[in-house]
């Protein structure tokens, strides 16, 4: 019975970082004049498996999410753009929260930062132009702020759904 309780609650995460990430990309975007900055919304979801799952099942989600996204909403570039993006995030989340250096919050912070910086790796790539590594600049701080914010959220809910997993 808890392996049906535990699939149960993988496929409800799943659903959520997939309709926030739905809901996202109906925002309008947080600054016209800088383009690519999201809140990284589905990135709570992921946090919080992280924390109550583990790696292996915040990768699972992450990657069936990304999959997702990009059959329903993509292209190959958002994908690789995400890919990127959502692997070094996680795997430096999964390093910092293994340290125990930082809080929930600094986990969340370090990964939408590397989220950022795995996606600026990708443009130098493709564009085939170093420059536009300085706009990493820009990411660091909105990613900072949004990492805060999602690791604030990240930090509650993984808190109650503790509570709600133990019974």
């Amino acid at each position: 019975m808890k392996n049906t309780k535990k699939i149960t609650f993988f496929a409800l995460f799943c659903t959520l970082a997939m309709m926030l990430s739905y809901l996202e990309a109906l925002l309008p975007p947080l600054f016209t004049a800088v383009p690519g900055i999201k809140m990284g919304l589905p990135n709570l979801v992921i946090v919080s498996v992280l924390y109550l799952y583990g790696v292996k099942a915040a990768a699972s989600v992450s990657l069936l999410r990304l999959v997702l996204s990009f059959l329903l909403f993509g292209n190959a570039v958002t994908a690789a753009y995400s890919l990127a993006g959502a692997a070094l995030s996680l795997l430096v989340m999964a390093l910092v929260k293994k340290l125990s250096v930082f809080s929930t919050v600094g986990v969340s912070i370090t990964g939408a930062v590397t989220h950022n910086l795995g996606q600026i790796v990708v443009a130098v790539f493709l564009f085939d132009s170093l420059s536009i590594g300085y706009y990493m600049l820009v990411l660091t701080l909105t990613g900072t702020l949004a990492g805060c914010v999602i690791g604030i959220a990240a930090a509650l809910l993984h808190k109650r759904l503790a509570k709600l997993l133990r019974s």
